[in-house]
């Protein structure tokens, strides 16, 4: 199993935050969920695979080859998606779109055409008209009409309403049915890669938590839910995270651990969301009343 992007030993230094020494590979073939909370350094790694900043340390792969400015000819086989306006505002669709397209040798119109009328975007509408979720779509449209063997995508989902949204995830696990297509989805909304993902990497505070098989995860953590009298002060330290009120507890243990074993026969043991798990892990031993 090929890696279509490979990162060794990434590091950034940005004031008071840092990326540390990260090293992850994102399959080829599959649909990679790229989870944190704001600030983890999510959007500052794709900025990094898109070549738009530049490690401090590190090298970064994608197709098997090193992504230098001498060798940026890769992006040609990549659809960008960002949560951010990259267009001319008052340039129209169809400007904008001339002006795309010869970057492009696989440059598709009639696919390009099929996007823009599914999307329902009017060709003589300027950039400046469109709303955050039109700007999204017309994002989807140009980075699905270039035959791309990568689409990267940040926030894709934002600002998008919830039938459009479920539209999109039916479209993109329609796009990864041809194996030699991957996509590297970063979001905020864990609910959408519960869905599609098939593999999800997660990192905090500059630092990989996991890079998993979301169908593994399961047999990783669980999800725990009992009174609070099952507590003390060394059962609490077992927990991944905890969050307590005046009812119970709910808290986050590895799956195998000693601790998981008791609380089956005491507590509401789940199997938890993706959310969950980035919740009780960035959370960290977190105390609620």
């Amino acid at each position: 199993m090929n890696d279509v992007i490979q990162l060794n030993q990434i590091s950034k230094k940005y004031g008071h935050f840092s990326l540390c020494e990260l090293t992850f590979g994102i399959k080829e073939g599959y649909i990679t969920g790229l989870i944190g909370p704001n600030g983890a350094g999510k959007t500052t790694l794709i900025k990094m695979m898109m070549g738009m900043v530049q490690p401090d340390q590190g090298s970064i792969e994608i197709f098997g080859k090193e992504t230098t400015v001498k060798n940026a000819k890769y992006k040609e086989r990549i659809g960008y998606v960002s949560d951010e306006n990259y267009f001319y505002d008052q340039l129209t669709i169809d400007q904008m779109s001339k002006m795309i397209a010869p970057f492009y040798s696989q440059w598709d119109k009639e696919t390009y055409r099929k996007y823009i009328e599914m999307f329902k975007l009017s060709p003589r509408k300027k950039i400046k008209e469109l709303s955050k979720g039109m700007k999204m779509k017309y994002s989807l449209a140009i980075a699905l009409s270039h035959g791309a063997d990568l689409l990267i995508m940040d926030e894709p989902t934002a600002g998008l309403d919830p039938i459009f949204r479920r539209e999109l995830l039916d479209l993109l696990s329609e796009h990864i049915q041809d194996e030699k297509k991957s996509i590297l989805f970063s979001t905020h909304n864990t609910t959408d890669l519960d869905r599609i993902a098939d593999y999800i990497v997660f990192v905090n505070e500059g630092r990989l938590v996991f890079n998993e098989m979301k169908e593994s995860l399961p047999n990783k953590y669980m999800l725990v839910k009992g009174n609070k009298e099952l507590l003390d002060r060394d059962v609490r330290k077992c927990f991944i995270g905890i969050r307590e009120t005046a009812l119970g507890f709910e808290g986050l243990l590895n799956h195998n651990s000693e601790e998981a074993r008791y609380f089956r026969d005491q507590a509401i043991c789940e199997i938890p969301t993706l959310e969950e798990i980035m919740y009780f892990t960035v959370k960290r031993n977190a105390l609620y009343v």
